[in-house]
């Protein structure tokens, strides 16, 4: 559907992106991921026409779109800010693509409302100026007119972003139901991990512009390519030495100079003496009761660890009892130290 293929953008002197190469299935919802100026966004706009890569070539449905103008290449955009006309009504921001198409009055006013009705906006929001809705519901507005054109893409650029926790998470929920419905190719740009874990058929994520790993959501975190990838999704361990030593003279076989981690649910306060699992005693430091789990602090040969226990109705470990701990050596991740993808 979209392939990047050896995209190289520069600024003057500074080069944004390095040989990007990316393929987004038809049908897909792909989000590009990573840290505040790691080069998403700038990948984004260089499909949607907005930047021309010094190098490399921007094909849709296997036509180059390279150097094909931003209102030709027929991409519905959703921006951060929503970019949309605030003292106009919700029914002219969304029929405003469709008047550029110069589409009769008819037959706007009907696909106007044929699309309001399937993003949830009311007839009595579609007279409203945009400036009188919430967050939500602007956001929504905006999806409406990206979709509105038909577009063989839609491309959303941290649309959840100025919205509050608990509506991003309400919004987020409705983003990729709606995406279903559609069945419209979506290319999704955030810095949040939560929001490209849940969303996403696919996730490429970058570091200074770079790509380090493309993957499913259970490949990028539990098979996690580069250690910078696995420090940035989720929350993670890094075994100390002291461990490593440890793990070592019961056979783990762990390169000394190598880094190694694990996941924090990969660690269990039930000892689990199977004969496949590391067994050892550490001592509880702190608890935190969520409900559905309970993160622990313990501290073992030397090391403070951070574990998450799902709630099993039995009573937590307190402050100050040692914990039988025990984890699998095969959910530990390894990187030899300068192999990320920027390096």
């Amino acid at each position: 559907m979209i392939k990047l293929n050896d995209i190289v953008v520069k600024f003057g002197d500074f080069t944004a992106l390095h040989d990007i190469n990316v393929h987004v299935k038809e049908g897909e919802f792909f989000t590009f991921l990573g840290p505040s100026g790691c080069g998403k966004t700038t990948t984004l706009r260089t499909i949607t026409g907005f930047i021309e890569p010094a190098s490399g070539t921007v094909f849709m449905k296997d036509r180059d779109i390279t150097h094909v103008p931003i209102e030709k290449r027929n991409i519905g955009i959703v921006f951060q800010s929503y970019a949309l006309f605030p003292t106009m009504t919700v029914y002219d921001n969304i029929a405003f693509g469709l008047k550029l198409k110069k589409l009769s009055k008819t037959e706007i006013d009907q696909k106007v409302r044929d699309i309001a009705r399937k993003v949830d906006l009311s007839d009595e929001q579609l007279a409203k100026a945009v400036s009188q809705l919430s967050g939500g519901q602007q956001q929504r507005v905006a999806i409406a007119r990206a979709l509105v054109t038909s577009p063989s893409i839609i491309c959303l650029d941290e649309p959840l972003s100025n919205l509050d926790a608990k509506l991003r998470v309400q919004l987020r929920n409705e983003l990729k139901k709606m995406q279903k419905e559609f069945g419209i190719t979506s290319i999704y740009v955030t810095h949040d991990q939560e929001e490209a874990l849940t969303l996403s058929d696919r996730i490429a994520v970058f570091n200074k512009g770079y790509i380090e790993q493309i993957g499913t959501p259970n490949e990028i975190y539990n098979h996690s390519a580069t250690e910078f990838v696995c420090n940035f999704i989720g929350d993670i361990n890094r075994l100390e030495d002291g461990i490593v030593a440890e793990l070592n003279k019961r056979g783990a076989d762990l390169d000394p100079t190598w880094h190694h981690y694990i996941r924090l649910e990969r660690l269990h306060v039930n000892k689990m003496d199977d004969g496949k699992h590391f067994v050892f005693d550490a001592m509880v430091e702190s608890s935190e009761y969520y409900g559905l789990y309970i993160k622990y602090t313990i501290n073992a040969f030397g090391q403070t660890l951070k574990v998450i226990e799902k709630n099993d109705g039995s009573n937590p470990y307190t402050k100050g009892e040692t914990a039988h701990m025990s984890f699998n050596v095969k959910n530990i991740m390894s990187y030899k130290p300068g192999e990320d993808a920027d390096a």
